[in-house]
């Protein structure tokens, strides 16, 4: 026998149930129609990119009469520029590289290095891009020496530590591409250079493909960041009740690993291995 009551209440409930559906699709509608309407216009960015331009070279024009009216007009630039990044959904490196360049100039060595790192993963072999990006790196407060065991992978393993992924990705598509050829050369010449060169091929693939699938795994368990806070006291806990980690404070341009999130609170790997927890307001990921 089927319980009257359960009937019952199954009955009251099929039109409720169809008012809540009705209720979350109108949610998503009325959340995804706000996004579209949130979101630049070709023609609004356009304006924000011409008027970014025209601020930052009015700023290097005033960058040695008068400093104070550069920085100003840095600022304003930088704003048009992120208005783009944030509202108009443009990701690119050329942009990155500007608002990098922006921040560098008013002095915010911290987010000037994010950017030009957010810039690299689009234009990796960019020579201006890692020049600037090295000569923000001299001007951070910290002086973080790698360990003796860092230093020694990094020379024994210099094409994973040195070659951007995305250099690595081509050498792979390359030797992946003459390793076929080859293979499929030797199946009608005998000769002993084949073998050789199908070999090499197939080392250089190896290599390459098993750096590539290092560095995803990496990024996403632990991705990188950058300590945009002038300065940020390092904990051996997630609370400000906890010893600080290292005699001196941490400073802008610090780069670093993400390893766990808890409210308010990251735990990082700076680039020497060192670990520590600092406030999350204090530093920034890469993406």
């Amino acid at each position: 026998m089927h319980n009257s009551t359960a009937v019952g209440f199954d009955l009251l409930m099929r039109p409720c149930r169809g008012i809540i559906v009705f209720l979350l699709m109108l949610a998503i509608m009325t959340a995804a129609s706000s996004s579209a309407l949130a979101r630049l216009s070709d023609q609004e960015i356009s304006n924000h990119l011409s008027q970014a331009e025209q601020l930052f070279r009015r700023a290097m024009e005033l960058d040695r009469t008068d400093p104070d009216a550069a920085k100003a007009y840095y600022q304003e630039a930088i704003l048009h520029y992120e208005a783009i990044v944030k509202n108009g959904g443009v990701r690119n490196g050329k942009l990155y590289y500007n608002v990098g360049n922006a921040y560098f100039r008013i002095g915010d060595t911290g987010r000037a290095i994010l950017n030009y790192k957010r810039a690299a993963l689009f234009m990796q072999n960019d020579r201006n891009l890692r020049q600037n990006l090295d000569y923000a790196r001299n001007r951070r407060a910290d002086r973080i020496e790698l360990r003796q065991k860092e230093k020694v992978l990094k020379t024994l393993f210099f094409i994973h530590y040195d070659v951007p992924s995305r250099m690595k990705l081509i050498v792979f598509a390359i030797a992946f591409g003459a390793l076929w050829v080859l293979a499929a050369a030797r199946l009608l010449l005998k000769t002993g250079w084949l073998r050789i060169a199908i070999a090499v091929a197939a080392v250089v693939s190896a290599v390459f493909l098993a750096s590539l699938v290092v560095d995803a795994a990496s990024l996403a368990r632990t991705p990188e960041g950058v300590i945009t806070a002038e300065e940020t006291i390092g904990r051996m806990g997630d609370a400000d009740t906890y010893q600080p980690s290292f005699k001196e404070p941490l400073h802008s341009g610090s780069e670093f690993r993400l390893l766990e999130k808890r409210p308010g609170w990251w735990r990082i790997e700076l680039e020497n291995g060192d670990r520590t927890w600092i406030p999350d307001g204090a530093a920034e990921l890469v993406f």
